[in-house]
């Protein structure tokens, strides 16, 4: 569904992202982990348009996305930001409606959209007239998410869209999140530096340093098969954790043993 070939972006002398390539296939949760500064929200903007590359091509479904005006690309790309980026003088129904009326649907199908939305997140019907400063920051954030589901589109773009909640309210939202049918057929790019919520979250990882990917692969690869140190090392801190997530219940009478053995070690 992504195809990202050679992606570079300078700005000026500095190379926020150097020579990337990945695809993503339809359905499928990529995430995008590592530290602050390390290009990936830089990477997560070029796929639509919202900042242009140095050089390299991007397609989606096949198409090269830089033959296709940024306005028509963006109607059939959800995008839901860190701090919602709700529009702040329009009601929740005008905020999650705004891509279903640029492309011309009619009222009453933008209403049952909007309204099976707000159910579908658990957000109370009355909060449609609400404007976003009344709701909570939990609540604002499944708002973004229903704007960027309303006109149901194939790819879904995400950027740290958990990261401004508390750990509570994260925890409630992420599982909302996962529990949405409406995610299940979408092809998601994500982006975080949490590495629990991209275990959580990610069929692949791409894990990033300094602008480019380091390695990427299925959450397991980069936790028992890293490539080079730095990977080993970014997982330390949480293995333990880590190591609990990915390994199948049946196997942790070994894990356990693990456990038990590198403890003993240490003594």
């Amino acid at each position: 569904m992504i195809k990202v070939e050679n992606i570079t972006k300078t700005f000026g002398e500095f190379t926020a992202v150097d020579h990337v390539s990945f695809t993503v296939q339809e359905g499928e949760n990529l995430v995008l982990l590592g530290r602050s500064g390390c290009g990936k929200t830089t990477l997560l903007k070029m796929i639509n348009r919202l900042i242009e590359p140095s050089s390299g091509e991007i397609y989606i479904d096949g198409d090269n996305i830089y033959n296709r005006q940024p306005e028509e690309l963006r109607k059939k790309i959800g995008y839901v930001f860190q701090n919602t980026g709700l529009f702040p003088h329009y009601t929740i129904a005008e905020n999650i409606a705004i891509v279903p009326r640029l492309l011309g649907w009619d009222k009453q199908k933008i209403r049952w959209r909007t309204v099976s939305l707000m159910e579908k997140l658990h957000l109370p019907g009355e909060y449609l007239s609400y404007y976003p400063q009344q709701l909570s920051g939990g609540q604002q954030q499944r708002v973004g998410l229903a704007r960027a589901l309303a006109a149901d589109p194939p790819v879904l773009l995400m950027d740290e869209p958990f990261g401004a909640l508390d750990p509570i309210t994260r925890a409630s939202v992420k599982k909302d999140f996962r529990q949405l049918d409406e995610l299940k057929s979408k092809t998601i790019v994500l982006v975080t530096h949490d590495v629990q919520e991209a275990f959580e979250l990610g069929h692949r990882i791409c894990l990033m340093d300094k602008g480019m990917i380091v390695q990427a692969g299925r959450p397991e690869d980069l936790l028992f098969r890293p490539t080079e140190d730095y990977v080993r090392d970014f997982f330390e801190d949480q293995r333990f954790q880590l190591e609990a997530s990915v390994i199948d219940p049946k196997d942790y009478d070994t894990l356990i043993r693990a456990f038990d053995h590198f403890k003993n070690k240490g003594k």
